[in-house]
């Protein structure tokens, strides 16, 4: 994770606020909760893995003074209920929540099986229904809330080596932002979406031939840093960000241009 991921000068002050990230044990979502941690919030981290998520935690704040790790299967509706008490328990509201967890597997579409397609819309796109219907009541009744959805490129285009399975849960992720943006409007609430293209986290999983392929296609010709999504989302979140309603930021470095 990068040390420092806004400016000394930046004017976004988490301070008191209560986040939740969603598939924050590494990558995009442990940057999402350390930028959070850096302006102030008190941060509960989730994952599956447990034991990634409390090495990533130790690694923001070695205390955890403001920081808890709670586990969190994004397909289960019960689940996300689960994290809501705890938090509510623990600092008596949720503030804002990024929905970040995401998998994808790179299956060709007539070999996808039924499971499989379901399992990945499950985790890509129901985690988002679940978590806003869970979380938007909840922050409607305080006044209050930002509700981010980390989307996806694939989900407007089909992406660079994604799936069929995992591009069309994305697109639904994209169309339940505003659904739920629409819902909520008027309340405090905002309900927004960042669609990246390609991230440097995901290099580890490309061949070196794709991996020059995708920078090539890319107009900037490069890979988008984690920190950057964090940045973005810090506006979304921000109260400079309560504007933003039904929006889905592109940053896909040109790949995109609408």
């Amino acid at each position: 994770m990068s040390d420092q991921l806004l400016p000394k000068d930046c004017t976004f002050d988490f301070a008191n606020k209560n986040v939740l990230v969603t598939g924050a044990g590494r990558g995009v979502g442990a940057e999402i909760g350390k930028m959070f941690w850096d302006a102030g919030a008190n941060v509960a981290l989730t994952d599956v893995d447990m034991v990634t998520l409390q090495n990533t935690a130790c690694a923001i704040d070695a205390q955890l003074q403001r920081i808890i790790c709670l586990p969190l299967d994004v397909r289960q509706k019960t689940a996300f209920q689960d994290v809501l008490e705890a938090m509510v328990d623990k600092w008596g509201r949720v503030d804002i929540v990024v929905n970040n967890a995401g998998y994808a597997k790179r299956t060709p579409v007539q070999e996808i099986s039924v499971e499989e397609f379901d399992d990945i819309v499950a985790i890509n796109m129901r985690s988002v229904f679940l978590s806003c219907q869970i979380f938007g009541p909840h922050m409607r009744q305080n006044g209050f809330g930002r509700i981010i959805n980390i989307t996806s490129l694939a989900g407007q285009n089909g992406g660079t080596v994604a799936s069929a399975h995992y591009a069309s849960a994305k697109a639904g992720a994209t169309m339940l932002t505003k659904y739920f943006a629409q819902d909520l409007a008027g309340s405090g609430v905002t309900v927004n979406a960042i669609s990246p293209g390609p991230i440097a986290t995901a290099k580890g999983r490309l061949s070196a031939d794709q991996i020059k392929m995708i920078e090539g296609r890319v107009p900037v010709g490069r890979f988008m840093e984690a920190s950057e999504i964090a940045s973005a989302v810090a506006l979304l979140a921000s109260a400079q960000g309560g504007f933003f309603m039904g929006s889905t930021l592109d940053m896909n470095g040109g790949l995109l241009m609408r």
